[in-house]
């Protein structure tokens, strides 16, 4: 009889540590899935950001090799992830519409091209600002005072850029904040049922002289591996979903670079750890406070 009690005991104990471990999972990949939203905008607002290109337009007297020379100036500075050469024939080209013929825009200024050769560009993400795209612009015209006639981009693109992400991004990081504040009550609700089972072998411990240090040590660190699991679990369903829809949904692409993964996983094992270890410690406090009759 006692081997079956032992038995059915570390069956109960097992079941209840498997129970924790997938419900902590689950809610940890609920979290994942908002913090990946959020490294996901910020890596389209990246690329929305280095899109926007600028030209610049030189002084009638310069021509084709001297806009080279200056290209290949631009082309040594931090601020520009790209910087390109247009001759008057690419910019026509790229001028004319999928129906528009190039020969009737040149029928129409009697053979002469009307587009000048410039020089495009486009900024790195962190300088794609209304103040960064200006500082550029008083650089380029400080550098080139002489060569540059105009800097030309769109101020409404940068500022909708910026703003409309913004935007984006705080409402994600609002859900965020609601979902840790689900999460934390979550766990620390099912850590708390989970130490309930063992509530008189916590009180057995003191009852013979154990300190309180001794009987928290196996279970913090106990909540340690449970969130460390917890975390690669949902990190493994996050990966699931993440190719799932990279390869089953041709209409949806999503991309991570290896910093914005990691980033991702930190944050979940950070947070499992955290929030498993601390919800331990107060359920474990709450325990050993309470009296020998109040555990009945």
């Amino acid at each position: 009889m006692s081997q079956k009690a032992e038995k059915f005991s570390k069956q109960g104990v097992r079941t209840s540590y498997v129970s924790t471990v997938i419900g902590i999972s689950l809610v940890l990949f609920m979290m994942g899935l908002v913090i990946g939203g959020i490294i996901g905008l910020r890596n389209i607002q990246k690329q929305a950001k280095e899109s926007l290109q600028v030209d610049l337009f030189f002084k009638a007297d310069l021509n084709d090799s001297d806009i080279k020379q200056i290209e290949q100036k631009l082309k040594t500075w931090p601020k520009f992830k790209e910087v390109f050469f247009v001759s008057k024939s690419r910019a026509i080209e790229d001028f004319k519409g999928e129906d528009q013929d190039k020969s009737d825009i040149l029928d129409i200024y009697e053979g002469e091209n009307p587009f000048p050769a410039t020089i495009g560009f486009k900024p790195k993400a962190e300088y794609a600002t209304k103040e960064g795209m200006k500082q550029i612009k008083k650089e380029l015209e400080a550098a080139f005072p002489d060569e540059i006639d105009e800097v030309n981009y769109e101020e409404a693109s940068v500022n909708s850029v910026n703003l409309g992400f913004k935007q984006f991004v705080f409402l994600f990081g609002l859900v965020a904040l609601l979902l840790i504040i689900v999460a934390v009550a979550m766990i620390n609700n099912t850590i708390r049922l989970a130490l309930y089972s063992k509530r008189f072998t916590i009180k057995t411990m003191q009852l013979v002289g154990a300190t309180h240090a001794y009987i928290r040590r196996p279970f913090l660190l106990q909540s340690i591996f449970q969130g460390f699991v917890s975390a690669v679990i949902g990190m493994a369903l996050l990966m699931t979903l993440y190719f799932a829809l990279n390869n089953v949904l041709d209409s949806i692409e999503i991309s991570y670079d290896l910093i914005g993964l990691l980033i991702l996983f930190g944050s979940i094992l950070s947070i499992g750890i955290i929030i498993t270890f601390v919800s331990t410690w107060f359920a474990l406090n709450k325990f050993l406070r309470m009296k020998l009759d109040d555990l009945y």
